[in-house]
């Protein structure tokens, strides 16, 4: 029986038969459009990415890693001569298989679970939100410690759009995402418990999210920004300096 095309691909890229096999599994059709433009081309970049449809591409290659599968970043010049980011296979000592297939879906009374212990707001910013708004969100990064075989409350938060596109990029940056990988210290990070935490992404940083959200607050916004201004101060750094002043 003739192999099928991807296999022809995998022979030519040179790929181990452990990542031939994982690549075999993944259906979905994003994580399937990058595999298949890599053992195609070798790589795939931001700009092949766009091309295809996919305008966020750290979104699409996140895909791929959640089906077990390593990539590597790497940079290469664009059609405008400009370095842009390009995604290669990573090393095939570093597959997941607990990742086959991907996240599991979450179901709608999972949803209405979190917002019944939560309620219907972020948890970072404490924004309320309709709840169609609001995204499930591992506490730990699905890259860290996978999909649990059964979905607990506690192990998951509600995310607004905003939160949860800073939390991705945070943690994509984080050292315990590219090396160590200890579901322990994402525990005790801002990004999984903003009411209890010692550190984010591995530096001994504190964060408050602040948003006014009503007329009277919006007042108070807007003169605290107007007296920044008048100091030429940037609106976090009066802030900061109003609060040590009432010490």
């Amino acid at each position: 029986m003739a192999k099928k095309p991807v296999l022809k691909h995998v022979t030519k890229a040179g790929i181990s038969p452990e990542m031939e096999t994982q690549i075999e599994k993944v259906k979905g059709k994003r994580a399937r459009a990058v595999i298949d433009h890599i053992l195609k081309h070798g790589h795939v970049t931001t700009e092949d990415l766009e091309k295809m449809g996919y305008a966020h591409a750290p979104r699409a290659a996140r895909d791929v890693r959640e089906n077990g599968i390593p990539l590597k970043t790497t940079r290469v010049r664009g059609e405008s001569g400009k370095l842009i980011a390009a995604y290669e296979f990573g090393d095939s000592g570093q597959i997941k298989d607990f990742k086959l297939g991907g996240r599991k879906v979450f179901s709608k009374p999972f949803k209405a679970a979190l917002l019944e212990k939560y309620g219907s707001k972020c948890a970072v910013c404490n924004v309320s939100y309709p709840e169609i708004y609001l995204q499930i969100d591992h506490r730990v990064p699905y890259e860290v410690g996978g999909d649990p075989g059964v979905h607990l409350v506690e192990d998951f938060m509600l995310l607004c759009a905003t939160c949860n596109r800073k939390k991705s990029w945070s943690c994509e940056h984080c050292l315990n995402w590219t090396n160590k990988k200890d579901p322990d210290v994402c525990q005790t990070c801002f990004w999984a418990n903003p009411d209890a935490y010692s550190h984010i992404a591995m530096k001994p940083i504190r964060r408050a999210e602040i948003a006014w959200t009503n007329a009277a607050e919006v007042a108070d916004f807007e003169s605290t920004k107007k007296q920044a201004k008048k100091l030429e101060q940037p609106l976090s750094e009066y802030i900061k300096r109003v609060l040590r002043e009432k010490k």
